[in-house]
């Protein structure tokens, strides 16, 4: 697919957006690339990229394999990214610390907006397509109650944390930060990103390419032949993931990391007044409710622009 410069931007912008919704644990990239139509042509990209697209590159045909990969695509979309988390880590770490209300606010709204957009690419409603919907509910649901546990340090495993938890950042719904939460690495990995740990970093990142070269084959197959059902499920995934970005909890147990720091370890959603009785904290409720409203806005103001953006270049052919 030829895309002009300015096209190419655009999906480097969306790709800012992917990047800043990765980083935070409870929201997913792949629910911004759902919204802004691209999750499709990624999936199959990707998919591509360790299979059809490597026949060129065996006849040394560098300009068929590049377009066969779709390259220009998934560079433009990469640099997105990569800016976004090397810009937003600490950003985002500041949020997460000391106006965390606010920012679950929003993504809450966020997610709202997503799953409704999602449940609109259905094309027919079926008893299955429910079935599949709350199944998806029931699996995030779970995934985001489960309670984060310190884990090694050693490079496997941070080759596997990246391998899981890019398969979970390229599902809708489903947050690959979370996973790596669960799993003891998202602090340790933002913390790597921040100093520059290189070793680490790249560990990290051959073990996302892992997991994103085999999982695209699966996804991809999936939305071929089971669309509607996929794509319930996906919505499943976005409302269950709810969950872990309702904005009021309070903390039932903690623990101490590695850094002697004392971390929460079970904590419980609640309402806005029982937040400010068990807390003593303002639930800053008006402002909670406004960033919510924002964040619902702000993702049918992206699929607005993201269709016209689809409709021009079909205008023009």
């Amino acid at each position: 697919m030829k895309r002009t410069l300015k096209e190419h931007l655009v999906i480097s912008l969306k790709g800012i957006a992917m990047g800043a919704a990765d980083v935070v644990p409870g929201v997913s990239g792949g629910t911004i690339a759902f919204i802004t139509g691209i999750y499709e042509e990624l999936i199959d990209t990707l998919k591509n990229l360790g299979g059809s697209a490597l026949k060129p590159l065996f006849k040394l045909d560098i300009k068929g394999f590049w377009e066969a990969a779709n390259l220009n695509f998934l560079i433009a979309l990469l640099a997105g990214i990569g800016l976004s988390v090397l810009s937003l880590s600490r950003g985002i770490l500041y949020l997460l610390e000391f106006h965390s209300q606010l920012l679950w606010a929003f993504f809450f709204g966020l997610i709202v907006g997503s799953a409704v957009i999602v449940l609109k690419k259905i094309k027919r409603f079926h008893v299955g397509l429910l079935i599949s919907g709350i199944f998806g509910i029931a699996i995030a649901y779970l995934i985001t109650s489960l309670t984060p546990t310190e884990t090694p340090t050693a490079l496997w495993f941070i080759f596997l944390s990246g391998a899981i938890a890019i398969c979970a950042m390229i599902l809708p719904g489903i947050s690959g930060s979370f996973i790596l939460l669960l799993m003891g690495k998202y602090q340790y990995i933002l913390g790597s990103i921040k100093e520059m740990k290189v070793e680490v970093i790249l560990t990290f990142l051959f073990g996302c390419v892992g997991g994103l070269l085999g999982f695209s084959h699966v996804l991809s197959w999936l939305l071929k032949k089971y669309h509607d059902i996929t794509v319930a499920l996906l919505a499943g995934f976005m409302i269950g993931s709810l969950n872990k970005v309702w904005p009021w909890k309070i903390t039932i147990e903690t623990y101490t990391d590695s850094h002697g720091n004392l971390k929460p370890l079970v904590q419980e959603n609640v309402l806005p007044h029982i937040f400010l009785n068990e807390t003593g904290k303002d639930p800053q409720l008006i402002f909670a409710i406004l960033l919510a409203a924002f964040g619902l806005v702000l993702v049918y103001a992206i699929e607005h622009f993201s269709n016209s953006q689809i409709q021009q270049p079909a205008a023009k052919a």
